[in-house]
């Protein structure tokens, strides 16, 4: 990769001076755009991000003059190389993203490319619309990036394609000439277009015509078929020649789409799935083409190995618990959608008869084991949904050398050969020394199969190359289609000879010479392709090494490669991109608020995986483009749990933090930070002082400037009345053991949530312990202001003492309760990271939140807790680490035991203030978005008798700052409620 450091090129100050988009020309940047979800990696030139489509296209003609090609992006999903290019990227996804018009009546919209599919339909559901092409990537996946790859979706059994949802595509040609394309007459006599453009159609139109023998012969005869450009749509056959059709699919290589206008379908009212489970893969497969003939909307396809790895993930856990029953070698999950739900019922009652006339039964053997497990729950048929939308990163979480790859995965056979190629292709799997996993669209014959391959190694890569030509061979034996829905891309483009004959390529390459002349537009990429297993593409090339010197600090050993499992770890990524949605869930906050590539979890992996392979020169790790690149990530641990391959970036920037503090030391707010614990008890003995900053205003300004600590805030006051207990233990001498962890945050700050806890624990007959430190200094400390600041030493430290103090009552069982969530949760994750001695896990065990120990005891019937009325609502925000770590929910089950206090869950995302986060200078504005996105608007809409309840210190904070609302912990909710009632007696 070029010298960062060289003074900006003529090509990038032309477009700086014209741009009010982003122009990026560094190396990081390029870096995080040099990928898609596929195993390619070419670094571009540049990359624009457009505010107007103005500037999209004047970026297309500065770098058309300057004799750059061009490649449009959307999400970056494309999993065949697609949207990575070597000359100027142009993202459309962060600012084109408008719905430009929508007819309700007319069931039609016309949108800006760069929308994202969800984001359509959110806006659409209120009109009682929604557009159907729903690809498992539909959280980030734009209409322009779905348009460019013919995007089909799990239900194009009913909808149909992309292809067939665009009525018409305005577009930028090469050349700058603007066109519409859509439904034209043959002889051209209703079109108004630039003689140049009318010129284009009459010639595409007058090829179609010539070689309509040929594409009738030629063609695949199934739905599923993407490859190549459809030059079927100019046919005299065709009831009406949409000249769109002939855009869509051609992924960038002919124009560039300035609007789209889409076909929209009302909203499945109801819908219920039946969820057939096999005892052979192969019957399965074999049952598709009868399942078929009841007419549901979608058959997909989830095997052994997803069901498997799914149940390793937190997040698919209950979904599978409830929805798969025994252990199935494959399961297919059936959807209805009629007008009713009583012919909704009336389909699965078809469904469970058709299985048995197929000779299924739960009784019966392995062959033949099988029957239907029903759902009409909307939240478990979303549940099932999300699962199977998430299929590629599930068996992406594999963590081992080898992958899953993309390369056959979406070959589409006719259904009654659907078995038989299966079971060969894993024949052929097995003779080149590996194992497949298949899933999803079996309804149309087009499974998404992937060998598990190692593609650093040469060997593989030869495996993969055999693979590839064996299987093309088979489908062409089905008269089936070698691309049946991602498109082509490096990866398939090359035997487009062999799939559609010679005279058909040469058709193509004429398209591509007529629309682009100059090759300006994503050459290489359906018309003159490179060789599919050229390595100085991939991701990872020959020379693909780990630096020497990347000396991780943390235990990575749970992954492969080298420094410790982190190379492992970082590679993880896959970059499908599940960290872009918008909506739902907490990942990735940041993103949410920038919209930045940089800022989202997929860009700071790829920077960490270029920094750790030398990609982006020495000292990348502790680099100030490093610091940036990860500035803004909030250490919410939501990707930890949200990323189906665990990609925990929160612990990940530990090491950069670490790495930094080796090389450049601390900077002053890093320091006040990290040591709170250390000096706090001494900044309350003179809190009066201490807390002058918060009230004189040339202090705050001082602080802002030494420290960067923005003078906007006010910070945590420091108060004298800390909490202290003289006893070691409090409650019955007989009950049930528990030790209270005293927080830093609520022991200097808020010591009455630990008031209110220990005197709930008490009512509750629970024997309460806080203990004093082993060594008899300081109180306890998780050691996570230290890990903040990359202070790894200092944090195993304080662990140090808490695991002393605690080792005794873990051993024999006793629950450790915390009320911080990020506190209490460091000892479920982090310390773990840190020391996993015996003792170590013990006490990681047995660490719970005060609401996890709550919601325990009284599903086992053990929690006796006199608790009387809080008539009134409480409007309750998660904290991310609460999240996370499933241990959120407990806190809506435990506030649900008092009585008559309705509890109402916000749906959000980070709060913002995430630690010492929102208190920077530099971080201040974005702190307040990720705030504004949900939880402050629902606080300020909450009427004044609701209670605002938040767990977390920074959160409580947050809305205070933010909405000028007090927020409790649900431990005072608690204690509030047990007041009441001891009152009342």
């Amino acid at each position: 990769m070029p010298n960062a450091k060289a003074g900006p090129s003529r090509l990038e100050q032309k477009l700086r001076a014209e741009m009010t988009g982003d122009v990026f020309f560094d190396r990081f940047n390029r870096g995080r755009y040099a990928t898609d979800a596929s195993f390619y990696q070419v670094i571009p030139a540049g990359v624009v991000v457009p505010r107007t489509m103005d500037e999209a296209l004047r970026a297309l003609a500065i770098a058309r003059d300057d004799g750059r090609i061009v490649t449009p992006r959307g999400g970056g999903t494309s999993q065949c190389g697609q949207t990575v290019n070597e000359g100027i990227v142009v993202d459309f996804s962060k600012h084109l993203n408008r719905i430009v018009s929508l007819d309700v009546e007319g069931r039609t919209c016309v949108v800006e490319p760069g929308i994202v599919l969800d984001d359509l339909n959110r806006q659409l559901k209120k009109h009682g619309l929604w557009f159907p092409v729903d690809v498992s990537t539909a959280s980030r996946a734009t209409i322009g990036g779905m348009a460019g790859n013919n995007s089909c979706g799990g239900r194009s059994l009913r909808y149909g394609t992309m292809r067939d949802n665009t009525i018409a595509i305005n577009a930028a040609l090469a050349d700058g000439t603007l066109a519409h394309f859509g439904e034209v007459a043959r002889d051209l006599r209703d079109v108004s277009a630039p003689e140049s453009a009318r010129t284009l159609f009459r010639d595409m139109l007058a090829l179609g015509e010539r070689e309509a023998a040929e594409i009738a012969d030629r063609f695949p005869k199934v739905q599923r078929r993407v490859g190549g450009y459809n030059l079927d749509a100019l046919t005299p056959r065709n009831a009406a020649n949409n000249l769109a059709h002939l855009l869509v699919g051609s992924e960038g290589t002919l124009a560039f789409s300035t609007r789209i206008e889409l076909k929209l379908w009302p909203l499945i009212r109801t819908k219920v799935l039946g969820v057939c489970h096999f005892g052979s893969f192969y019957q399965a497969m074999d049952a598709a083409q009868h399942l078929v003939k009841l007419k549901p909307i979608a058959v997909e396809l989830v095997d052994r190995t997803m069901i498997g790895l799914g149940r390793d993930i937190a997040m698919f856990q209950p979904v599978i618990a409830a929805a798969v029953r025994g252990d199935p070698d494959a399961i297919l999950v059936v959807e209805f959608a009629e007008e009713t739900k009583d012919e909704n019922l009336a389909k699965l009652k078809q469904l469970s008869e058709l299985m048995g006339d197929l000779g299924f039964s739960w009784s019966n053997e392995i062959c033949k084991w099988g029957g239907v497990v029903e759902i009409s729950d909307p939240a478990l048929q979303t549940a099932v949904a999300d699962f199977r939308a998430a299929g590629l990163n599930v068996m992406m979480s594999m963590k081992e050398a080898g992958k899953p790859v993309s390369f056959v995965e979406d070959c589409a056979v006719p259904l009654p050969h659907l078995a038989d190629y299966t079971a060969r292709l894993n024949e052929v799997f097995a003779r080149h020394g590996t194992r497949g996993t298949m899933y999803a669209h079996a309804s149309e014959g087009c499974l998404h199969v992937r060998p598990v391959l190692n593609l650093k190694l040469e060997k593989d890569v030869k495996a993969m190359r055999a693979i590839a030509e064996e299987a093309f061979a088979m489908v062409r034996e089905y008269k089936g289609s070698h691309s049946g829905e991602h498109g082509d891309g490096i990866v398939r483009s090359e035997f487009h000879e062999q799939m559609f004959g010679s005279r058909i390529v040469a058709d193509f390459k004429e398209v591509k010479q007529r629309f682009d002349p100059a090759n300006v537009l994503n050459p290489g990429r359906i018309v003159d392709p490179p060789r599919m297993d050229d390595r100085s593409l991939f991701r990872y090339p020959p020379d693909y090494r780990i630096v020497d010197d990347i000396k991780p600090v943390l235990d990575w050993s749970a992954y492969p490669g080298a420094a410790g499992g982190f190379q492992g770890a970082v590679e993880m990524c896959n970059n499908n991109g599940a960290c872009r949605k918008l909506d739902g869930g907490v990942m990735c906050p940041s993103y949410r608020a920038t919209r930045d590539e940089k800022d989202v979890t997929r860009g700071r992996a790829n920077t960490l995986r270029l920094a750790i392979s030398g990609q982006l020169g020495p000292g990348a790790l502790s680099s100030d483009e490093m610091m940036e690149t990860l500035k803004l990530c909030v250490s919410c641990k939501a990707c930890r749990r949200e990323c189906p391959t665990g990609v925990d970036m929160a612990k990940m920037k530990i090491e950069v933090l670490a790495a930094r503090a080796t090389t450049h030391g601390l900077t002053l707010r890093d320091r006040l930070v990290a040591y709170l614990p250390r000096y706090a008890d001494m900044a309350a003995r003179i809190a009066p002082l201490v807390n002058l900053r918060n009230h004189v205003a040339p202090l705050r300004v001082l602080m802002e400037r030494v420290a960067g600590i923005s003078a906007k805030r006010k910070l945590p006051a420091f108060r004298t009345d800390t909490f202290r207990v003289d006893a070691d233990a409090f409650g019955p001498a007989d009950g049930r053991e528990v030790v209270l962890f005293g927080d830093t945050f609520n022991r200097v700050y808020e010591r009455e949530n630990l008031d209110a806890a220990l005197r709930v624990l008490i009512a509750g007959g629970y024997r309460v312990y806080v203990p004093k430190p082993a060594d008899g200094g300081r109180a306890l400390c998780c050691g996570r202001t230290f890990l903040s600041a990359g202070l790894v030493d200092e944090a195993q430290s304080e662990l140090q003492r808490l695991v002393e103090t605690y080792a005794p009552f873990a051993s024999r069982g006793v629950p450790i309760i915390g009320l911080e969530p990020s506190c209490l949760l460091t000892l479920r994750d982090e310390l773990l990271s840190l020391r996993n001695d015996a003792t170590a896990k013990t006490i990681s065990a047995h660490a719970l939140l005060l609401e996890e120990f709550l919601a325990r005891e009284a599903e086992s019937g053990r929690l006796a807790l006199p608790l009387a009325p809080l008539p009134g609502k409480a409007l309750l925000h998660g904290h991310c680490h609460q999240k996370s770590f499933a241990a959120f929910k407990p806190v809506e089950q435990v506030l649900r035991l008092i009585p008559e206090l309705t509890v109402e869950t916000i749906e959000s995302s980070c709060c913002g203030m995430a630690g010492a986060f929102g208190y920077g200078a530099e971080t201040y504005e974005v702190s307040l978005q990720m705030a504004e996105a949900s939880l402050l608007p629902a606080v300020r809409n909450a009427d004044a008798a609701t209670f605002i309840v938040a767990d977390g210190t920074s959160c409580r904070h947050q809305i205070q700052d933010g909405a000028a609302r007090g927020a409790v912990h649900a431990a005072q909710l608690l204690a509030m409620s047990l007041e009441r009632a001891q009152a009342s007696t």
